[in-house]
């Protein structure tokens, strides 16, 4: 292993944990490139016992021999850069959880078809641009036994730096996908859809017709706006969560576990 302690902050090598962007670690005109970065042991553990491939470490010289002994030890030769909590703070621009930093080496995603194969149930994720609420959605669909993620070109990246901390490494554990074709286009692999809004044909959660559907994509939008009209109208279904007290709606994360929870198979 090449353990690197950083002196300075221009050390050569350490720019995918300081200075790139997210869009820069994209690499979306070459996606093959691309990176994304993992934040705490559990979460780094969570990729790598899942296949992903780092490709530099960065770490409170502490974290070496204590909570990253054994990350350390499993990414092989690959640059390890150290430092004191401060400097590395001062890198980042923000105070690292438990310490550690991992960049990884993005996986080409899967075909539609090859998702949608054996799922009963999927979420589609129509233009929710807030990485808390990404990471939240995911977690939850890992927990509740969602099959599939699918998402909308106008959604936030689930490998976002956030995202990926907030899903505690869900992101890693269900399969995911862009969706570059119209949602409805789901029937044509045997999904029936279901629009959580509030409209005035809308039906409940707990109605029985949901739980009945072989293959259901429930299809979740932003806060604030809710789903765009279209989507409302071309859906299978329109569904709302019951409420009390005059509340009219949850934020997104939450009414997708709870819609997760009730419309399992």
């Amino acid at each position: 292993m090449a353990i690197i302690d950083i002196k300075s902050l221009n050390e050569p090598g350490i720019e995918v944990f300081s200075t790139l962007t997210e869009a820069q670690l994209r690499m979306e005109l070459e996606p093959e490139k691309g990176l994304f970065i993992a934040e705490s042991p559990k979460v780094i553990r969570v990729a790598l016992d899942a296949g992903w491939e780092p490709t530099a470490l960065l770490c409170e010289r502490k974290h070496i021999e204590g909570d990253a002994r054994d990350i350390v030890e499993r990414v092989g030769d690959i640059p390890i850069y150290t430092g004191t909590r401060e400097l590395l703070a001062q890198l980042t621009g923000y105070t690292l959880t438990r310490g550690v930093l991992c960049a990884m080496r993005r996986k080409p995603l899967p075909a539609l078809a090859d998702v949608l194969k054996d799922a009963r149930r999927v979420v589609v994720i129509e233009a929710v641009t807030d990485t808390t609420n990404i990471g939240a959605i995911f977690r939850s669909a890992a927990a509740l036994g969602i099959d599939a993620v699918l998402l909308t070109r106008d959604t936030c990246d689930p490998l976002n730096r956030r995202a990926v901390r907030v899903s505690m490494g869900s992101v890693f554990l269900v399969p995911w996908t862009w969706l570059d074709v119209p949602i409805q286009t789901l029937n044509d692999y045997g999904f029936r859809t279901a629009a959580m809004a509030l409209s005035d044909n809308s039906i409940s959660l707990d109605d029985p017709l949901l739980t009945q559907e072989e293959r259901l994509a429930i299809i979740m939008g932003t806060e604030g706006d809710g789903l765009p009209y279209q989507t409302i109208e071309e859906a299978d279904y329109v569904v709302r969560i019951p409420m009390a007290h005059g509340v009219d709606s949850l934020n997104v994360a939450a009414a997708a576990a709870v819609a997760f929870w009730q419309l399992r198979k």
